[in-house]
């Protein structure tokens, strides 16, 4: 049967997609099944498969098969054209085009694109853009059927075309290893499906060697290892791509030929080998050298003496002597024990002796949040690396921010060693680096635990905070997070700003978690539902951020007539969206954590417009909305650096595994202002409190602490 679709219903993660569809004599219907992956409203498709219905759509057509083909006719012409999928084209010039050249629209595209300028409104450079769309659309379609052949998803196929363009199908059939790595959503168990299914052996060295690499890699982004001990990689890559351990130590020793890897004693068991993948050893060599030319360059700072602030806590004026002659150290410490009021101290002493300061933060909320803590201008590392400050009359940037006298890096848990990295080397010799943070929050979503291994260099001067101020000890959930921070269970349920409601399944605990944020909590608080926050331990699972996020925007912005709404893999996006970048755009000015709404769907550019919090429009392109999510729900590691006035949370056992953990719990609980609902089990939340988490494999508190004893 062949059908246009006119409208995506939902699309599961696995795949599974519900569309509604349209076909000649036959009233619109809801076809469903994996089959339909990948699909877009406009596409023309010969489906197989059965009728039947369905409790909720009525008469349903269940798809075994799924074949793209050409529209036939006219109304399936102009829906096709028209949706969006060729770029340049939107509804109206679809309209007047296949108005001009009917059945013949496509064969004209395609074989005699010149022609499109007979058309009102199509110029040379309009033509020109249209065919170029055309040629991309076929050879993406192409690629499309030869993933499904590969049993491979066919979303991918836009991602590939966008890294390798014409050369993509070479890169499929020659190397397809390569994809690791360099398109987003390829890991290694989809590149070894093609390359096992385009006839690889599966004792190939290659195959082998991608493996080896694809076990560091992942130990780097799910664990946050910088390293595995050698007998630990050997054991997991064998068992990835079931071969013995043997190939798979001579994968490893062949890898380091070709400088790949490093190889090289542990840094707390010379007796044991470990291997590092090649750019993750070379970041920590080089934040070890960069703190170490800091720590041992004479002190540029104009400060001489400073006036003693009466206001502070004796650990206070201790941290501010610290940072004021120290040129690199470390002020820690938990909630209400006044970091921000002592980083403001510091800075006013810098600033009163004539000397210029740079306040920074791994992200834009956190920035923003240390502005307003200091009542001093502030930036996110990225910007300072960038030099694009944005100077506003009155306020201390300079044109090279870095040059500042003293910079300051707030948040730092969330520092991981590549950005790390590169902050320490843009600081120049004599000034002063102060690093703050909270040690017993989570460390960094990326491989690197800097700011607990520095608190492990005894050389490198550090002050702990513990006092808490009578404001805020009078806080609920500051009691409760000092509490959870000393391995005790809070008092429940709870009061004063803090709240655990007990429930023991976890679709009850999703429905109570959606309906405390978006009606109960607004109603009580009198405020808006943007005022409070859900944040979750895990991604996946019924308490998971996908599944969380998914029904929170169905209550807060459900789809409706003339809303403009498109789908990327198994997310929908609308128009009212709230959403989070998550990776850094220098080109875009984004970076990992900004927040924002989706203010437009262009169709016919094939694109999504968005107002960041910070006022500044930004456009994705449809095959770039994986660098989005929905900020309905976000994970508690995503929400690091960000306050909110009210936080939701699920706690259940399904978390399980690592996520339940002290540090998990003791950051989402710090992340609330003014209440914390926790909804879910009690023996969950005890788990939370009891567990700690796996140390990280990092090698830079080792190695600075034996340069800075050289």
């Amino acid at each position: 049967m062949d059908v246009s679709v006119e409208h995506l219903v939902y699309v599961r993660e696995d795949g599974h997609t519900v569309a509604r569809m349209s076909a000649e004599g036959v009233p619109d219907f809801i076809a469903s099944g994996r089959a339909l992956t990948g699909i877009q409203p406009g596409e023309a498709l010969r489906l197989a498969g059965s009728w039947g219905e369905h409790p909720r759509h009525g008469r349903h057509f269940a798809v075994d098969g799924c074949e793209r083909v050409a529209p036939a006719t006219v109304r399936a012409i102009r829906v096709y054209l028209g949706s969006g999928l060729i770029r340049g084209i939107g509804p109206r010039l679809a309209h007047a085009i296949v108005s001009h050249f009917g059945e013949a629209t496509l064969e004209v595209i395609d074989a005699e694109p010149e022609r499109l300028r007979e058309v009102v409104n199509i110029g040379p450079a309009r033509q020109a853009q249209i065919a170029r769309a055309w040629e991309e659309q076929k050879e993406i379609a192409a690629l499309m059927a030869v993933l499904q052949g590969f049993g491979v998803s066919p979303m991918l196929a836009a991602k590939i075309y966008q890294v390798y363009g014409a050369d993509s199908g070479e890169v499929l059939a020659s190397d397809p290893y390569r994809l690791i790595g360099q398109v987003r959503g390829i890991a290694f168990g989809t590149a070894d499906r093609i390359a096992l299914r385009s006839g690889v052996p599966e004792d190939s060295p290659e195959r082998i060697g991608a493996a080896v690499l694809d076990t560091l890699e992942t130990a780097g982004a799910r664990d946050g290892h910088c390293y595995l001990p050698l007998n630990v990689l050997v054991g997991r890559a064998a068992e990835l791509v079931d071969q013995d351990r043997e190939p798979v130590r001579r994968a490893v020793d062949a890898l380091r030929a070709e400088r790949r890897v490093v190889v090289e004693a542990s840094p707390d068991d010379p007796d044991q080998t470990v291997v590092y993948a090649k750019h993750v050893h070379g970041r920590e060599m080089g934040l070890t050298a960069h703190l170490t030319r800091l720590c041992r360059a004479p002190s540029a700072l104009p400060v001489r003496t400073w006036p003693e602030d009466p206001g502070l806590h004796e650990d206070q004026r201790a941290a501010v002597a610290m940072a004021l002659t120290s040129t690199v150290s470390v002020l820690t410490g938990g909630p209400g024990c006044g970091k921000s009021h002592t980083v403001k101290a510091v800075a006013a002493a810098v600033r009163a002796a004539g000397g210029t300061v740079t306040l920074t933060a791994p992200t834009g909320r956190a920035a923003k949040r240390l502005s307003e803590l200091t009542g001093l201008p502030a930036m996110t590392v990225h910007r300072m690396l960038a030099r694009r400050p944005d100077p506003e009359p009155g306020t201390l940037f300079t044109e090279t921010p870095s040059q500042a006298d003293l910079v300051v890096v707030d948040e730092a848990s969330m520092l991981d060693l590549h950005l790390a990295t590169r902050l320490a080397a843009a600081v120049p010799s004599g000034s002063h680096l102060l690093i703050v943070g909270d040690g017993d929050q989570l460390p960094s979503i990326a491989p690197g635990n800097v700011l607990a291994d520095l608190l492990r260099v005894e050389a490198v001067p550090r002050t702990r905070l513990t006092h808490v101020f009578r404001q805020a000890e009078e806080s609920g959930i500051i009691q409760v997070a000092h509490r959870i921070r000393a391995g005790r269970v809070p008092d429940l349920p709870g009061r004063r700003g803090f709240w655990f409601e007990e429930v023991d399944d976890p679709g009850r605990v999703a429905e109570r978690v959606v309906h405390l944020a978006t009606v109960a909590i607004p109603r009580k608080q009198n405020v808006g539902p943007d005022q409070v926050q859900v944040l979750c331990p895990m991604r996946r699972g019924a308490t998971g951020t996908a599944e969380i996020g998914r029904m929170i925007q169905e209550r807060l912005n459900p789809a409706g007539e003339g809303k403009e709404e498109h789908w990327s893999g198994a997310s929908v996006f609308r128009t009212g969206d709230r959403v989070m970048s998550v990776r850094n755009n220098y080109d875009k000015g984004v970076f990992n954590g900004t927040t924002g709404t989706v203010t437009g769907i262009v169709r016919q550019d094939r694109l999504l417009e968005v107002r960041t919090d910070e006022g500044e429009s930004v456009q994705y392109g449809f095959g770039e909305l994986d660098e989005l999510t929905h900020a309905y729900a976000v994970s508690v590691h995503r929400s690091q650096g960000s306050e909110y006035p009210f936080v939701v949370a699920p706690i259940v056992a399904e978390a399980g595994g690592v996520m339940l953990r002290r540090r998990l719990l003791y950051t989402l609980v710090t992340r609330a202002r003014s209440w914390v609902v926790l909804v879910g089990q009690r023996e969950a939340l005890e788990t939370a409190v009891n567990r700690l988490g796996h140390r990280r494999n990092t090698g830079l508190a080792r190695r600075l602490a034996l340069s800075l004893r050289d």
